[in-house]
Order: C-alpha cells, then structure tokens, then sequence
C-alpha cells in the first residue's frame, strides 16, 4: 500500500475511488472522502507522456486507424490499483 503521507490535502483520483467502491461490493468504502487516502491519492505521471497517449486515442478515434493509443494508454499507470 501507498504512503498515507503522500496523500496529505490531494483529492482522490475518480478511477481509484471506482475500483475502491466495485472492490467493496458497490458501496463506497467509509474512509474514502474528499481527501485522497493511501488506495486513491494521485499518482505522479509525465504529463507529456498522459498528452502523447491522449493525442494518439483522439487521432485513433478522427482517423480511424491504429496509431498506437492500445500501447500508449498500457503504459501509463493503472489507475483502477488495488495496493
């Protein structure tokens, strides 16, 4: 599990907080609020590298061939982590 600390004053990411609440049978669990706890605080990630995998989902999505969104959207982290 993550460190409580890295949490302080961040706001839950609303990926986390969905796994968080499919994980617990569809109830959000009590300790998850508007202060992000060590299941769903942010996690750091270049945002050059967020904008590349969006970039190549749009293009995917316009022009309606493979540009590399599947390769790009893996690498960035799993929001939906369960540690």
């Amino acid at each position: 599990m993550a460190d409580d600390t890295k949490a302080a004053g961040q706001q839950p990411e609303a990926l986390a907080t969905f796994a968080a609440t499919a994980r617990n049978d569809g109830k959000k669990p009590e300790d998850i609020g508007l202060t992000a706890t060590a299941e769903t605080q942010p996690l750091a990630t270049a945002p050059d590298q967020k904008a590349d995998a969006a970039t190549k989902v749009l293009r995917e999505g316009v022009l309606g061939r493979d540009q590399g969104a599947d390769e790009a959207v893996d690498s960035l982290p799993d929001r939906t982590r369960s540690d």
